[in-house]
């Protein structure tokens, strides 16, 4: 395990870009102030913060974007309360989450287990059983999710009152759907809309598409 003073980037910090991407971003974005604790997540996550994943953890307490609709974790804020490493845990295995969004849908980086594609941001959509791979790493990922590109890659997943609804949801929360998403009854403007915490969402989602495998 590496000490702490080999993961703080001093002359390179991933943090500046990432601080550039927020000021120029198209749709609302807001970086939140990273956690007391943030030296400790660092340390479980062993990354630099030269990449982006170190920057997250260490100088973010994560990112809001587009409302809140999109939620990237870092080191854990009043308003995003998981954290990179804490929401991992008992979940990764082979695949590392990063983001998860107010529909119910979860991002992650693939270690090996979501397909063939190691090192790239695979996303679980609201309405699918599987993982698919969006050919981006996390670098990317953050910097076209802050772009007016969020609009079409959601174009499905959102309603009408969408925006106004996310007012009521915490961040560590989004929207249950049934008939469920995935399911040939389900859809956005038909399914009986409800709130629950996203770890209830994402341990349901998992065994489900256990059981059906």
């Amino acid at each position: 395990m590496r000490a702490l003073d080999e993961l703080i980037e001093t002359k390179e910090p991933a943090i500046i870009l990432l601080r550039q991407w927020v000021e120029d971003a198209d749709v609302p974005c807001e970086l939140l102030e990273p956690n007391a604790d943030r030296e400790a997540v660092l340390a479980e996550v062993q990354v630099t913060t030269h990449s982006t994943l170190g920057a997250l953890a260490y100088d973010t307490g994560g990112l809001l974007v587009d409302d809140g609709w999109l939620r990237i974790l870092g080191s854990g804020h009043p308003r995003l309360e998981r954290t990179l490493p804490g929401w991992n845990a008992g979940r990764a295995q082979g695949f590392y989450l990063v983001a998860d969004d107010a529909a119910g849908g979860f991002f992650a980086l693939n270690a090996g287990a979501l397909g063939p594609e190691k090192g790239s941001v695979y996303y679980w959509a609201p309405d699918s059983l599987e993982w698919e791979c969006l050919d981006l790493g996390l670098s990317d990922f953050v910097y076209c999710f802050l772009s007016s590109r969020i609009e079409a890659f959601y174009e499905e997943l959102r309603w009408p009152s969408w925006r106004a609804d996310v007012r009521n949801l915490s961040s560590d929360q989004c929207f249950s759907f049934f008939p469920f998403l995935w399911a040939r009854e389900g859809s956005v403007e038909s399914s009986l809309r409800g709130i629950v915490p996203v770890s209830e969402a994402f341990d349901l989602k998992m065994d489900l598409a256990r059981q059906i495998q």
